[in-house]
């Protein structure tokens, strides 16, 4: 019997994901027509010993009880969201909540970060841990050497034994990095009580004012297993990436839609006798209207109760709960926040952000908002929550928070 845990943070956490996380938990932001984490969700139910799927975070349960109760709906699992009192780190809160995993005594649990977004290799991932018996399992991939460095770096030796490994290291250590997905045996539990007691020790001794219950996976308990026989990676070529930024959930829709169409090709709308003109991969919600003459595509997805009105144009794009799209307007490397307006003959486009093609295992690059001139970096356009931008109006490279009216035309600025 297996079970899965997925990490979710919470709301001090994902603010490089603002304006779009301010109305809603960053895990339950849409991508390719389904919360982020929905994605986790749907590739746990596919292994048939897997029966419980927790949600650790320290979000108010307010947020996320609709979510869980709907996914209990659909899969006929068991799901439930455990809520930390603080944020309490990756590793922490699932030493809070130990006997809540321990619970019927699984033979091992996956550990999955919800910021991570991928094709799954689970089942790959239990026929590693089958063949070497280690207490964690890390899936890894291939970066870049530049790149590497902005990820937890593992050195492999005999049958992917991890014999080193370093959190975002200062030099080149590696060109394997972490990619947040872990399959571990209940023992691991007795290396967090470890690292737990320590702090605890460190705490009294000198009170620095760090919860001594804050542990990292990452930092406390790899570095602790690497070397000691324990600890093994799980190689994948799968395509992988973090949603850090808005523009990371941007590449993450275009690699979600091309996975449906091996895996669930009934959620794409087909090119011919679709509801519009349809170019590569398209999701529209059911519930949205799209006027026949639009032009939607490749890789854009609608969410519900959206409106697409006559001689539309969208490309690589997400436009989100009740957004209206009106006649003639083009939106390109975007994202339309909930109930937005986009008004006639307007245009609004971004900058892609996408991995150097040209590159080989070249990842997602999440570059700061602002460059070092002080000047804002060119990135997808957001309009957050309830933004109405008038008709023929242009929104080049911007970023606009909740509640705006736009009446004339903005490049590169971020509307406060």
């Amino acid at each position: 019997m297996l079970k899965a845990v997925i990490l979710i943070g919470g709301p001090l956490k994902g603010t490089r994901f603002r304006p779009l996380s301010l109305d809603i938990p960053k895990p339950l932001f849409p991508i390719a027509g389904l919360p982020m984490i929905q994605h986790h969700i749907e590739s746990c139910v596919k292994i048939k010993t897997l029966n419980e799927i927790l949600i650790i975070g320290s979000y108010n349960a307010a947020e996320l009880v609709n979510f869980v109760q709907e996914m209990i709906n659909i899969y006929g699992i068991s799901i439930r969201y455990l809520q930390e009192f603080t944020a309490l780190g990756t590793a922490g809160g699932m030493y809070h909540f130990r006997d809540q995993i321990r619970a019927g005594s699984p033979e091992a649990f996956f550990i999955m970060n919800g910021d991570v977004c991928a094709n799954f290799p689970l089942e790959r991932m239990i026929e590693s841990y089958k063949e070497t018996k280690g207490t964690l399992t890390v899936l890894a991939t291939e970066a870049t050497r530049p790149q590497s460095l902005n990820y937890g770096c593992l050195v492999l030796g005999k049958n992917n034994s991890i014999v080193h490994y370093v959190e975002k290291p200062s030099t080149f250590v590696s060109t394997t990095i972490n990619c947040g997905i872990y399959l571990a045996t209940v023992d691991v539990f007795q290396i967090m009580s470890d690292v737990f007691y320590k702090h605890q020790d460190k705490f009294m001794m000198n009170s620095n004012g760090k919860d001594p219950a804050h542990i990292s996976l990452e930092q406390d308990i790899l570095t602790r297993l690497a070397g000691t026989g324990k600890l093994f990676a799980s190689e994948t070529s799968n395509w992988w990436s973090q949603v850090k930024t808005a523009g990371a959930a941007i590449y993450a829709n275009r690699h979600y839609l091309n996975l449906y169409r091996s895996k669930k090709p009934e959620r794409l709308i087909p090119a011919v006798n679709g509801v519009c003109n349809v170019v590569g991969d398209v999701y529209i919600n059911p519930s949205a209207s799209v006027d026949p003459t639009a032009v939607l595509g490749p890789n854009v997805s609608i969410g519900p109760n959206a409106k697409i009105s006559a001689g539309v144009r969208i490309r690589e794009s997400i436009i989100l709960e009740g957004a209206q799209i009106q006649a003639h307007s083009m939106v390109l490397h975007s994202i339309v926040g909930r109930g937005s307006i986009v008004g006639k003959w307007s245009r609004v486009e971004g900058t892609p952000c996408d991995p150097n093609p040209n590159k080989p295992f070249a990842k997602m690059e999440n570059p700061p908002l602002f460059n070092s001139n002080g000047k804002l970096n060119p990135s997808i356009s957001i309009l957050g929550t309830s933004v109405n931008l008038a008709a023929e109006k242009i929104l080049l490279n911007s970023i606009v928070l909740p509640h705006k009216e736009l009446t004339k035309n903005f490049k590169n600025e971020i509307i406060l």
